[in-house]
């Protein structure tokens, strides 16, 4: 009988575990060949029970909208024999083929092997492809799948509007007044099909996606400029992922790019990007109130524009793309603050050191944006505490990030597209024993750093399970630091720290602590993160439709990423969100659901899975 594994405690496929040794010679494509040509015969014939046979008994299925019109991860054959046997039939996998160019042995740790593969496939309404690991067996030298991811890739009789299929016509002087009645929605049209609330990366992402899929989208932006919210930021931002992790869809950064991007250069990209794939944006305008007729399940959107009125449309699907905690702060509530005579700011506010020269600062929080904060202030003269209310998980920048995404994104390394497509190929619980080695590497590359911060006091951890800033991400979006230099700033002292007590409360001078230290200081920065990412979708749906909404971020029982990019609760309501690279891969995804929706090739009852 098969067993039923608890995907948290899901283990790396180790010739130890497999209870073999490292094969000595091995024709990677042809066993490869062998294996998928069977894959496809049991999943052409439907046969669930004979693709079970090409498995490890652990084995992960992963599938984003292919089979399953969501995001799903099938942990152990007994779970995956259920998912193959409800949807085998349904989604009518046909024409698999194997890309033999792509077939290489690997040998990731000394004691890990394993072939991986990527693939092709139709189904009912599309086009897939997937990734495979093959692992070796005891039974006869035989090698089983370990991980198989497949993806939904595009839909039959859709193409994307690019190379040959751009626009062909000239516009002689037509241009410009095209480009005016676009984006001003002017004539019947013109009229928007899908409503983006929020032009971030990952609305504009999402609106280039549909824009080129032949739906018409409006993003309404909240902020003067397009950007504007990465300019408001504290001066010291930079982004701490490389440059050939944060490729955008269509326009990647040309080559002379910086590996690691200044906020406000990032800024005006994000505005160029906009205005040369020519999305239709409306900046200084703020959606009120939304609300959705339950026959037609459309949306009646309502639109303040600055010195231009009130504007409604009506709209088939409505995104909101307003970011992980959707800009409310998160302030800890501390007795006494009405009392206290210094300033008070959230990390969010924080511009630059200069509004505080010649003040005592005391930054709350240390994580990323307190740490950045601490460094800026010292870095501009200021005396500044950082008070770190519990452990953090450090990684340079040098050896942790370059560690962590360094085998896929690289100069002169796979593209986007397919660094993506083998990234989401280990489930998020796999993820988990990967990074619990990484870190240990990692950490011996930062030993001295990590020891300094220990002996000073700093609190540090590994992470969720050992398994650094990974789980931290997914679950919390925070916890953790990659490291660019203000860690040897607290080391050396410049940088004071306070932790050995909890702030009881707010004093006219200061900070007065549980074991009654005090700490002066003309200003508090709390870098302390932000709310529920609900909250301010709620504020335009209001309390009833509000209730409805999932939860968004962190991770459900099969390590999959709630509420983002698929089922948010509401039917054609969205929230996309996520850093460059998660934008850049699930924008697509998002765009596929909403594009099969409007040509009527999905269909609820026949795609929900439970």
């Amino acid at each position: 009988m098969s067993t039923t594994f608890d995907i948290k405690d899901a283990a790396l496929p180790t010739l130890g575990r497999l209870g073999v040794s490292a094969p000595s010679e091995v024709d990677a494509g042809a066993v490869a060949q062998t294996w998928f040509d069977a894959f496809a015969d049991y999943v052409q014939s439907g046969d669930a029970a004979g693709v079970i046979r090409q498995l490890v008994e652990d084995a992960f299925w992963r599938d984003i909208l292919a089979l399953t019109w969501d995001f799903r991860t099938f942990y152990g054959n007994k779970r995956i024999l259920q998912f193959l046997s409800d949807r085998l039939a349904i989604t009518k996998l046909s024409a698999l083929q194997l890309d033999a160019k792509t077939v290489v042995l690997g040998r990731p740790y000394p004691d890990i092997v394993w072939i991986q593969a990527s693939f092709t496939f139709s189904t009912g309404i599309g086009t897939g492809s997937g990734v495979l690991r093959l692992v070796p067996t005891p039974r006869d030298g035989e090698w089983r799948a370990h991980s198989i991811f497949t993806t939904l890739e595009g839909l039959h009789g859709v193409s994307e509007l690019t190379g040959p299929l751009r626009e062909q016509e000239s516009k002689h002087g037509t241009w410009p007044e095209q480009r005016r009645q676009e984006r001003e929605c002017e004539g019947p049209d013109q009229q928007p099909v899908v409503l983006i609330v929020g032009g971030g990366q990952s609305g504009l992402e999402l609106a280039a996606r549909l824009k080129y899929l032949g739906i018409k989208t409006l993003v309404v932006e909240r902020e003067a400029r397009i950007g504007h919210l990465w300019r408001k930021r504290y001066e010291a931002l930079c982004l701490h992922d490389t440059v050939w992790y944060d490729h955008m869809p269509y326009l990647p950064f040309p080559s002379t790019w910086p590996v690691f991007a200044p906020a406000p250069k990032l800024a005006d990209w994000l505005e160029n990007y906009a205005h040369s794939l020519e999305l239709d944006v409306w900046t200084s305008s703020t959606v009120t109130r939304a609300s959705q007729d339950p026959e037609t399940k459309k949306w009646t959107v309502e639109i303040e524009r600055a010195n231009a009125g009130t504007r409604t449309f009506v709209v088939n699907h409505l995104v909101f793309a307003v970011g992980i905690g959707g800009g409310t702060h998160n302030m800890p509530k501390f007795p006494g603050v009405e009392e206290y005579k210094g300033k008070i700011a959230h990390s969010g506010d924080y511009t630059k050191a200069k509004d505080y020269e010649g003040k005592k600062v005391v930054v709350i929080g240390a994580c990323t944006s307190g740490h950045d904060i601490s460094k800026d202030l010292y870095d501009h003269g200021v005396d500044v505490t950082m008070f770190q209310r519990s452990s953090t998980y450090i990684m340079s920048v040098k050896h942790g990030v370059t560690g962590v995404f360094g085998g896929l994104y690289y100069e002169g390394g796979p593209s986007p597209d397919v660094a993506d497509r083998i990234n989401a190929s280990f489930p998020n619980y796999l993820q988990k024993p990967i990074h619990q080695r990484l870190v240990q590497s990692i950490a011996e590359k930062d030993r001295e750093t990590l020891d300094g911060l220990d002996r000073v006091g700093f609190r540090l951890n590994t992470g969720i399970d050992g398994s650094g800033f990974i789980l931290l991400a997914w679950g919390k979006a925070g916890g953790y630091y990659f490291d660019v230099g203000a860690s040897q700033l607290i080391i050396d002292g410049k940088i004071k720290l306070k932790n050995d007590s909890q702030i009881a409360r707010f004093t006219q001078t200061g900070l007065e602590f549980m074991d009654g230290s005090t700490l002066d200081a003309d200003a508090v920065v709390f870098a302390t993160g932000y709310g529920d990412a609900r909250d301010p979708i709620r504020k335009i749906l209001g309390p009833e439709a509000g209730a409805r909404l999932k939860p968004i971020w962190g991770l459900d029982s099969e390590g999959e990423i709630r509420g983002a990019w698929r089922d948010l609760g509401i039917p054609r309501a969205w929230c996309m969100m996520g850093n460059f690279a998660l934008c850049r891969f699930h924008s697509k995804h998002l765009a596929l659901q909403i594009k099969a929706i409007e040509e009527g090739l999905f269909d609820e009852k026949r795609y929900s899975l439970e």
